[in-house]
């Protein structure tokens, strides 16, 4: 006889109106319309967030914002930690996420988001907490602008810009010398690495998270911050950063 078993048969004669709740609790129903959802692998999950979600119903203060929300709530955790006095967002789109990091800085009562962004046709935000510089993330000039904008201050990097190894590679090797010790540098979407090229997440090209491997190879003053991906449900898997020397 196993030990629950003789738990089990220990209880039905003690107490015999507890081991029938337990059984009715253990036989009751999945509610229906909750049945499939609850079946789903973290596999399906992320397509169906990607597939349903997040290009269309995902919104900041009526601003799409195309996150993760658990990781928007890992960011919110670190920019309270940093408290920042800048943070740079490379790649904002329409601003939602934009909204939000100034939104959270407000709450803080200090610091100011800049945006880089090569487009502006979608974006919707003005808030006085962002700068935006318009332009490409490794042009001259705007380099000039964060230099000049960065000096003195604590930093913290978001980068949701060109996925392509090779340009956040390059925006990697750029920035990183802009982020404040004990800050982030935090490199978004590394999962398409790790689905296959035309299942909807993944793509025929290298992308994020080879780059950010490549980029820890030679520079030793970031580590990968595993704790940030506590949720499992990350877009950003090697991608929370600190820089630690």
């Amino acid at each position: 006889m196993t030990k629950k078993l003789w738990q089990a048969v220990l209880l039905l004669f003690s107490n015999p109106a507890i081991l029938f709740r337990l059984a009715i609790r253990k036989l009751r129903p999945m509610r229906k319309e909750y049945r499939r959802l609850n079946r789903l692998t973290l596999r399906q999950w992320l397509f169906y967030h990607h597939r349903h979600i997040v290009f269309n119903k995902v919104s900041w203060m009526g601003v799409p914002a195309l996150k993760n929300p658990l990781d928007a709530w890992v960011y919110q955790e670190i920019i309270y930690e940093v408290k920042p006095d800048i943070i740079i967002e490379i790649g904002s789109r329409y601003g939602g996420s934009t909204r939000y990091f100034a939104d959270l800085l407000v709450l803080l009562g200090k610091g100011k988001v800049v945006s880089i962004d090569i487009d502006r046709s979608c974006y919707m935000v003005e808030h006085e907490r962002i700068v935006t510089i318009t332009g490409p993330s490794s042009a001259p000039e705007t380099i000039a602008e964060i230099i000049a904008l960065c000096r003195d201050k604590s930093v913290l990097l978001i980068h949701d810009g060109d996925h392509h190894k090779e340009q956040v590679l390059t925006d990697l090797r750029t920035y990183a010398n802009f982020v404040s010790v004990n800050s982030y540098l935090i490199v978004e979407d590394g999962i398409m690495d790790l689905f296959r090229p035309g299942d909807g997440i993944g793509k025929d090209y290298d992308g994020p998270l080879a780059a950010v491997e490549e980029f820890l190879k030679e520079n030793t003053n970031f580590v990968v911050d595993s704790s940030r991906e506590r949720y499992i449900l990350t877009y950003n898997p090697k991608g929370f950063l600190k820089r630690i020397s």
